[in-house]
């Protein structure tokens, strides 16, 4: 009993683990693993009866919390653009744009991954979408089935780690920071993996060319009369419109100061390339619509349709991340504005049906009730881990590792690798994450950095075999028999699931690196964030006395109240001290500069 009495918290830890891995529900395992050992705790005198009665109030306060409220407004959001046929246009149109070259389909891919990452933020849909898309036009084309396999589910696992994430929101909820400053910190280590996977397919391409052939002639159909692909009129287009991003970016500062009229020193990295990647679009729209609707021929085929297919993504992605990178909305108000945007965008298409809408709302529900019921769980698990002095067992068990931050670091990161192979990344941050936050807080590591840290790392949980969640949902939509394919009239084999694990383990090791270089290179995810703004209290302290007006020589000197002389009633130093405002202010800000 003594036993039991001083290591509830380790055995409560490893029955959580016995729980989860005789295959429980994971919100149930965490409610009645919660209970189970508050009733123990209870009856061993560790725990007061009255800590349980806080239960209610806390699954109240999840109710109230607005931040989860972004959570459906994005699934929404995502599904209503994956079955309004987005995914197909932009897979079809950038296809064609590199097919010509050798790996151009898988370019497309993963270029087609992080746009639909930066505007659904749903993993499944983004995986599902181009598993049935581009999987059977890249077996058509003789592309090698480990390589198609690997490219379709690791860009579709860009949803994880460029905004707007669900795991980016679920993160900062459980490291309690802004969802605004998680998106912010993850904008650059997401386009960063996504050009670690195209320099991947490149390489490839250079030294394995067999593995990922350019399209054939025949199967190029965007072209003009005569017969040329219309790709130097898409080039000039894309200078034209860079030109005018970067040289926006350049004076955006000036743009603001204008605009506010005061003087603005400095701008978030973040919102700048958002702001300027709008000003580019913008520039490409208007000469579309004006090359459409005048009929001057002044752009090709290519270059109409490619801007006309890649608009509609980037102005959400606008509407949705620029809003909330220039503070003008929160997270959940972005996430409502992103869902009315991908209604209208399916409303235009005409493909805004009452079944769509039914379909989208009932996965909808089911995924915000799946996290609600497991956040749940979460808070009775914890409740009763704090309860039982759990942080403080896991403090000693962390914080006294060799290295430091750097020991932390590799431990935990090591730990997160693993139990991605079991977990997914909603039972990671719900589980293992408010055990690693106060740890690393005390040792004095950033959090918003460390939630972007484990995000990369989660990432992989989706691309683990034989568990990630991406493969089976690939594995879902690949052939699994011999199939005649319908343009070429040959028989194409099936794709194992073998080729589908293998396919994926280049990606993992490319995130692993990643990981790498975020805790070698801080700057990587600190870079976006907004500076801190650091005040010189003499400074401020200065200003002050220089206006506060000077005293009057002529003015009588105060007499204590009552008329009474000598040290009666006079005043101390302490009581100058406090009736003196000055003083005070002065007392004040020496202790705070202290």
């Amino acid at each position: 009993m003594e036993f039991l009495t001083h290591n509830l918290a380790p055995i409560m830890f490893a029955g959580l683990i016995v729980f989860l891995l005789m295959g429980f529900p994971v919100a149930f395992s965490l409610g009645a693993c919660g209970l189970f050992f508050g009733f123990i705790g209870v009856e061993l005198g560790l725990l007061p009866e009255a800590l349980l009665q806080a239960l209610p109030l806390r699954i109240f306060g999840i109710m109230q919390n607005d931040t989860l409220l972004a959570i459906p407004f994005f699934t929404l959001m995502g599904l209503i653009l994956e079955r309004s046929g987005m995914a197909e246009d932009l897979l079809d149109t950038i296809g064609q744009l590199f097919g010509p070259i050798r790996g151009g389909l898988a370019l497309a891919v993963i270029l087609v991954g992080a746009l639909l990452a930066a505007t659904t933020g749903v993993v499944a849909a983004s995986v599902i979408s181009m598993g049935l898309i581009s999987l059977p036009i890249m077996l058509r084309y003789g592309y090698d089935r480990r390589l198609a396999s690997g490219v379709i589910a690791a860009s579709g696992t860009l949803a994880q780690i460029i905004p707007p994430s669900l795991v980016l929101i679920i993160l900062a909820d459980q490291l309690g920071r802004s969802v605004g400053e998680m998106y912010k910190g993850a904008f650059l280590p997401g386009f960063i993996l996504t050009g670690f996977y195209l320099g991947y397919v490149v390489l490839l391409a250079i030294f394995k060319p067999t593995w990922v052939p350019a399209l054939p002639p025949e199967a190029r159909t965007i072209r003009e009369d005569n017969g040329k692909g219309g790709l130097l009129s898409l080039l000039l287009l894309t200078i034209a419109s860079t030109a005018v991003a970067v040289y926006f970016g350049e004076h955006y500062a000036d743009v603001l100061s204008w605009w506010k009229g005061e003087t603005v020193a400095t701008v978030a990295t973040d919102e700048t390339i958002v702001v300027s990647m709008c000003a580019g679009v913008m520039l490409a729209l208007v000469l579309a619509l004006i090359n459409k609707v005048t009929r001057l021929g002044l752009l090709s085929r290519m270059a109409e349709r490619v801007t006309f297919v890649l608009i509609p993504p980037l102005l959400l992605i606008f509407l949705v991340l620029g809003t909330i990178f220039l503070g003008i909305a929160t997270p959940t108000e972005g996430g409502a504005m992103g869902a009315l945007g991908a209604f209208l965008m399916a409303m235009a298409r005409g493909r805004l049906s009452f079944s769509l809408l039914k379909q989208a709302l009932n996965t909808t529900t089911k995924l915000s009730c799946f996290v609600v019921f497991i956040l749940i769980g979460s808070t009775v698990f914890s409740l009763v881990f704090q309860g039982v002095d759990g942080p403080r067992w896991v403090e000693h068990l962390l914080g006294s590792l060799p290295g430091g931050q750097l020991g932390f670091l590799i431990v935990v990161n090591v730990l997160i690798f693993f139990l991605a192979f079991f977990l997914d990344f909603f039972e990671l941050s719900f589980i293992v994450v408010p055990l690693l936050a106060p740890v690393a807080q005390k040792l004095g590591i950033d959090l918003i950095w460390f939630g972007v840290l484990l995000a990369v790392n989660m990432q992989t949980s989706f691309m683990h075999p034989p568990f990630g969640f991406a493969l089976f949902y690939l594995r879902s939509v690949a052939p699994d028999k011999a199939y005649t394919d319908r343009v070429t009239k040959k028989l194409i084999q099936p794709v194992t699931t073998m080729q589908i694990y293998w396919g994926a383990v280049p990606f993992v090791l490319i995130q692993i690196v990643m990981v790498g270089l975020i805790i070698a290179f801080p700057g990587i995810v600190s870079s976006g964030l907004d500076k801190n703004v650091v005040y010189d209290l003499d400074k401020v302290q200065r200003e002050m006395e220089a206006d506060m007006p000077a005293p009057s020589i002529d003015a009588p000197a105060p007499t204590p109240e009552g008329g009474a002389s000598g040290t009666e009633g006079a005043a101390t130093p302490e009581s100058k001290s406090e009736d003196d405002p000055m003083k005070a202010l002065q007392d004040s800000m020496a202790t705070e500069k202290k």
